[in-house]
């Protein structure tokens, strides 16, 4: 049986939702080898002078806890 944990990341981007979500994963991997998934939450843009300037995605990044305590 595995033990799943979550962890609440936010990402941002210039270009776009998919690129802020990319970024999320980027960082996720980058920090731990076991990501088995992500749910998003939220999705929020930032505008300034009526064009859309940062795009904002929050996600629960999950990841095998089981295989994190092995590697102490």
């Amino acid at each position: 049986m595995a033990v799943i944990k979550i962890k609440k990341l936010i990402g941002s981007s210039s270009k776009s939702f998919e690129d802020a979500l990319g970024e999320i994963i980027k960082c996720a991997v980058g920090q731990k080898e076991n990501v088995t998934g992500a749910k998003i939450l939220d999705k929020t843009v930032r505008v300034e002078n009526g064009k859309i300037t940062e795009y904002k995605v929050t996600a629960n990044i999950a990841y095998l806890w089981k295989k994190e305590l092995r590697r102490k």
